[in-house]
């Protein structure tokens, strides 16, 4: 429903608000006196008779309302969107994406889509762009809404694995604000056109991006009350951010996740909608949905949407804010801001009923619109919950991920990921490197992508010598801090597999829920381990089993069985043990093992394991580091060796003579190095790090115009000489003077964690 209306008659003077109404909006005042209102007039907007018939509604979500609130959202949304489309849609490494001719996999949303050539591409984000800059300006909206949303939506269904809720949000608006009038106030179409400047807007253009906005918090929360979250188990890691450090003076960790995190998420996607619905509690929500998208920034990688999120929070309120508020500017700056005195002019896109006793009948513009308002919200709230007609998209949520609002409620770590191909003429079995011939990870949780992915890596393979290959996937993964199980049966060839978009897959491996109490029992076995020492949790299904490599650094490493029955191989010494629950055997590190599930049920057993390279390597940092410091405070008397001096000179120091042999003294160094830049870089004033967030993503959105630039001269010239061509990109390609290409990257000599 919606929480605004107009009850001024168009050409009425503007009337500045002396007190607001307690309820929902009243979109402005006639200026003659009126009957006190109705608990639901102040409540909600309208008058319960509003809704008694199809014709009075229809006049309802047609009412004239000021364009200003509309205009200024539209105004932001073009422009954080031009920003977007630089970043997170990728304008500045198209050419990394779609460079051709290269061999790589995609995963469109139909298999007949595919990508233009490269500079074509290209051209698809400059109109893109363009669109998006006139939607800001409002300058021939109609045509850069269609420009925008085409180009967009193109891109969208081009690459699923760069779905996410956030991105399915942005191509909504963008399709709303091409239905809607958002041209009517401080556009550009508006100094061209005078009937357009300053002109109501019909009611129903709030109504549906805040319907839109309501569902996607109101939706939100309620997937989030599924168990694992309502339990604390999706977003655990969250709670160790810095930015939860107030709250863990009062609370420890585990209540932080809990209470803040999972409780607080959970409470106010809830509650968001309506709170600022009503103008008693609009305030608070916006203060608090203010800081949840501010964390949020910080938080994750989501490019715009935390802005675009707070970008909507004043739809909530009076269609006239704008002109109040900046009217509070001083007079001299009112010539470049918006309007705040005029009143908004008739327009024909509203259904003026107020100078009549009755509503006067609307034209079939009216009625099309109240249906397209009516159809488009039914069909946003069925969508998240269409899993049963999708039933092919699934990764142990059924349905498109794309479109539930399901926004972290799911967290997966990966464990073990084998590929093995099997030639079809001479019966050659191999293993292929997960990954080889896409650039992303995302195949790995879902089935639709799984199906594409094998069918292309069928289609490359020939030029390897690998004629009708069969494709089997062994992928693990542990969701919500479950064990580890396969998603997917690697027994089944899924190059010939069958799937159906409108059908379950048959070699999706179910989750084993009945397994999720277990949970609890794995922080009780993690907190009798030290600090050196690892856990793998592991659930497999009867008749199958786990082929797994124990690397040499994992010098101690164990099997224990917790549930039903294994029988573990060691492949080399081809000798069989079996382990019923309790039971313990080593595992020799550097060999291939096999543990097969034996038992009538599930079987559920854990890798205990010490990474001794890793433990050694620690201790070495430590003794280096005790070492150093004694020589810094002065306590280290003796001499130190020539391979420890480096530790007084430090790493490649300029005039430096000694050279560093011992690899673990150059390792601890570099460490250090980083550690320092990484303290320092913390440890900033807020102008450096401003000014570094700023020239970071200058270098990135130039690079997006310099490649963009080239690439339009190409299409319109032809490609330039080849030395020519690389000076150009290597020109585009310039970084920042003082940024160091490697501080981002991990140090690649030093142990982490690792599969076993």
């Amino acid at each position: 429903m919606e929480s605004g209306s107009c009850e001024a008659a168009a050409g009425a003077p503007y009337i500045q608000r002396a007190k607001k109404a307690r309820g929902g909006h009243a979109e402005g005042k006639a200026a003659t006196d009126k009957p006190a209102e109705s608990r639901m007039k102040r409540l909600f907007g309208f008058e319960k008779e509003d809704l008694s018939s199809w014709h009075r509604f229809v006049c309802l979500l047609n009412r004239p309302t000021d364009p200003a609130s509309l205009g200024i959202f539209r105004c932001l949304f073009g422009m954080l969107m031009a920003v977007d489309i630089t970043q997170e849609r990728g304008l500045s490494h198209v050419d990394y994406k779609y460079l051709d001719g290269a061999p790589v996999c995609r995963f469109p949303l139909f298999n007949f889509l595919e990508p233009l050539p490269m500079d074509w591409m290209y051209c698809v984000y400059l109109v893109m762009f363009l669109g998006a800059v006139g939607i800001m300006l409002g300058c021939f909206y109609r045509l850069s809404c269609l420009m925008f949303i085409s180009t967009y939506w193109y891109i969208f269904f081009l690459d699923k694995t760069a779905w996410n809720n956030h991105s399915y949000l942005y191509g909504l608006i963008g399709f709303q604000l091409t239905l809607m009038d958002a041209n009517r106030y401080w556009s550009v179409d508006g100094l061209r056109n005078p009937k357009k400047r300053n002109a109501h807007v019909p009611l129903w253009n709030y109504t549906l991006l805040r319907t839109q906005i309501f569902i996607v918090y109101f939706i939100a929360g309620v997937k989030k009350l599924d168990a694992d979250w309502v339990e604390g188990y999706s977003m655990k890691y969250l709670a160790h951010h810095w930015l939860f450090d107030p709250f863990k003076v009062i609370l420890p960790v585990e209540l932080v996740s809990l209470i803040v995190v999972h409780g607080g998420g959970l409470i106010l996607d809830l509650t968001a909608g309506y709170l600022l619905f009503f103008d008693v509690t609009r305030p608070v929500a916006i203060f608090f949905v203010s800081y949840f998208h501010c964390m949020n920034s910080q938080l994750f990688s989501i490019g715009m949407f935390s802005y675009t999120m707070l970008a909507t929070s004043p739809l909530f309120c009076y269609a006239d804010w704008p002109r109040r508020f900046f009217g509070s500017f001083p007079e001299f700056l009112q010539p470049v801001l918006p309007l705040v005195s005029p009143s908004p002019c008739p327009s024909s896109s509203c259904q003026d009923a107020s100078t009549h006793p009755k509503p006067s009948t609307p034209r079939l513009r009216h009625k099309m619109a109240a249906i397209f308002t009516i159809v488009y919200i039914t069909e946003q709230f069925f969508l998240p919950y269409s899993h049963f007609i999708t039933q092919g998209y699934n990764n142990w949520t059924n349905g498109l991920y794309g479109y539930s609002w399901d926004m972290m409620v799911h967290s997966r770590s990966h464990q073990h990921v084998k590929i093995t191909y099997k030639d079809g003429v001479t019966g050659e079995v191999g293993y292929l490197n997960p990954g080889v011939f896409t650039q992303s990870r995302r195949w790995k949780d879902h089935g639709d992508m799984l199906k594409q992915y094998a069918t292309c890596l069928n289609y490359n393979l020939p030029r390897f010598n690998i004629t009708d290959a069969q494709i089997y996937f062994d992928i693990w993964v542990s969701i919500n801090d479950r064990f580890q199980q396969r998603i997917f049966d690697p027994r089944v060839d899924i190059v010939k597999a069958d799937w159906s978009p409108f059908r379950p897959n048959p070699w999706l491996m179910p989750l084993l829920v009945d397994l999720s109490p277990w949970r609890a029992k794995f922080e009780e076995i993690e907190g009798t381990l030290d600090n050196q020492t690892e856990v793998v949790f592991i659930a497999d299904f009867p008749g199958l089993h786990l082929e797994n490599y124990v690397s040499e650094d994992l010098g101690n490493t164990s099997v224990q069985v917790l549930q039903g029955e294994v029988k573990v191989e060691i492949v080399e010494e081809k000798m069989n043990y079996t382990l019923a629950p309790g039971d313990k055997m080593q595992l020799p590190a550097g060999a291939y093992h096999k543990v097969y599930t034996v038992s009538e049920a599930s079987s559920c057993y854990m890798y205990i394991y010490v990474n001794t390279t890793e433990a050694a390597l620690q201790k070495n940092f430590t003794m280096l580091l005790e070492l150093q410091e004694k020589v810094r405070n002065g306590t280290e008397t003796e001499p130190l060796p020539p391979e420890l001096q480096p530790l007084i000179t430090g790493l490649e120091d300029e005039g430096s003579e000694v050279n560093i042999t011992d690899p673990v003294v150059r390792l601890f160094l570099k460490r250090q190095k980083r550690l320092e830049e990484k303290k320092k870089r913390r440890e900033a004033p807020i102008h450096e790090r401003f000014n570094r967030f700023v020239t970071k993503k200058y270098y990135m959105i130039r690079r997006g115009f310099l490649m963009t630039a080239i690439a339009m001269r190409n299409l319109a010239f032809g490609l330039p000489p080849l030395e020519q061509l690389r000076r150009e990109v290597d020109y585009a390609n310039m970084k920042a003077p003082e940024e160091d290409p490697n501080q981002n990257e991990p140090l690649k000599d030093e142990t982490g964690h690792v599969e076993l």
